[in-house]
């Protein structure tokens, strides 16, 4: 599977450089080369077609703000500007994120997987339905704290157990292992998914579609 390009734009050269290994570090994500202004984003955004945009507010020759009206490419903000009216503006012109400095680089893993899972999910068909949609918005900005707090059914717990050795699995093969039909165990790794504890991987044969391979959130 092919990783999502990420275009970070931040000012200072060894910020942008950090951001980029953190961005790097998770997996199916690969960071560009950082640049530095929002004219050198705008030519990289129109040269490479990154996936994802991760954009500072402060600029030497724009506001990332500004930079949101012009590009059209997915954009987190990842930014110092801790004021209201930022946010505000930021999510206004349509920034799907919005990560405070500093952070650390679990914080923007975090971010990432939401994203991936976000794009997964309204990737897997043509045409979308209102619970589709409701899930891709979920999935982009999870309530973390009430996922991590409630309680797992037996059921969802013996699926997320059944990948606890580390290595990635199809459903048919966590159906088996877990002993319920490949329907509801690839219900469960769906939800799973959706909260974050588990991550989709598509691993490519010689024909075919890929396969769904799943695995423990890192």
């Amino acid at each position: 599977m092919t990783d999502l390009q990420v275009l970070i734009v931040d000012d200072d050269f060894h910020v942008g450089r950090l951001h980029a290994g953190y961005v790097d570090s998770v997996p199916g994500f690969s960071a560009l080369a950082p640049v530095g202004t929002a004219e050198q984003a705008l030519r990289t955004v129109h040269g490479h077609e990154p996936d994802l945009m991760l954009l500072d507010v402060y600029l030497p020759d724009a506001l990332g703000l500004d930079l949101l009206r012009k590009v059209d490419v997915d954009t987190i903000m990842l930014t110092a500007a801790a004021d209201a009216p930022s946010v505000r503006k930021a999510l206004r012109r349509g920034a799907l994120g919005y990560l405070i400095k500093p952070f650390t680089a679990e914080a923007l893993a975090r971010k990432l997987r939401a994203y991936a899972r976000y794009r997964r999910l309204l990737a897997e068909q043509p045409a979308v339905d209102q619970d589709t949609v409701d899930r891709a918005l979920h999935a982009l900005h999870p309530a973390e704290a009430a996922v991590a707090a409630r309680t797992r059914s037996a059921t969802e717990a013996a699926v997320l157990e059944a990948l606890a050795s580390g290595l990635q699995r199809s459903a048919a093969e966590v159906a088996q292992s877990v002993g319920v039909s490949r329907a509801t165990a690839q219900r469960y790794l769906s939800a799973l998914a959706d909260d974050g504890a588990v991550e989709i991987h598509l691993r490519y044969g010689t024909t075919g579609r890929p396969e769904h391979r799943y695995g423990r959130a890192g």
